[in-house]
């Protein structure tokens, strides 16, 4: 039996999404522990009642939706061959990608102006596990941005095309969770102070 290119290529596809979707599933995993421990410490003595998210946690939200937008719009131009849109949309994505690290920066920052540390003694369990969450997802989006670079990379050596989407696609799929996945923890440490 003989199996076509269309076969092998519909059978490649299918496959690297199943191991990204295996992947996704377990950082999901990973990240429900993280907030049922938060729920379950948010009980203690200690536990900042009135801690405030920063600001820069609201506009870095803004930012990874706006990330998983034009990474959506590159995934359609290349679909329609639009090599140009492509290359815009791709490198907006990695500047937003960047601006979004760069404004959980800055949280980190603000949370550290109001007198509140990550570790030692001026400490609590509310910033501590505040940051575990924050930089656990940062650390899963350095995968998303080298992912990233690398599409970029493949995009300028004429990889993708029309017939040939997939490194986008799962670029787009990946980048999509992270969106989710922040979004999520952004709402959850909102609502679950």
């Amino acid at each position: 039996m003989t199996i076509t290119t269309t076969e092998e290529k519909a059978r490649k596809s299918k496959s690297a999404k199943l191991i990204l979707l295996f992947a996704m599933v377990s950082m999901t995993m990973m990240f429900a522990g993280l907030t049922s421990a938060f729920v379950v410490s948010k009980s203690r003595a200690d536990w900042l009642k009135n801690f405030e998210l920063p600001s820069a946690f609201y506009w870095s939200t803004a930012v990874i939706i706006a990330c998983s937008v034009t990474f959506h719009l590159a995934k359609k131009a290349i679909q329609k061959d639009n090599r140009s849109a492509v290359t815009s949309l791709l490198l907006g994505t990695l500047a937003l990608g960047i601006l979004f690290v760069i404004l959980q920066f800055q949280g980190f920052e603000q949370i550290i102006g109001q007198g509140y540390y990550f570790t030692g003694q001026g400490s609590s369990i509310t910033t501590t596990f505040l940051y575990v969450v924050t930089v656990t997802h940062l650390l899963h989006l350095a995968g998303g941005l080298i992912s990233l670079l690398i599409i970029i990379y493949n995009h300028f050596k004429q990889k993708y095309n029309s017939t040939q989407t997939l490194g986008i696609e799962l670029g787009a799929m990946y980048w999509h969770f992270l969106d989710l996945l922040w979004v999520y923890l952004f709402l959850f440490l909102f609502f679950f102070k």
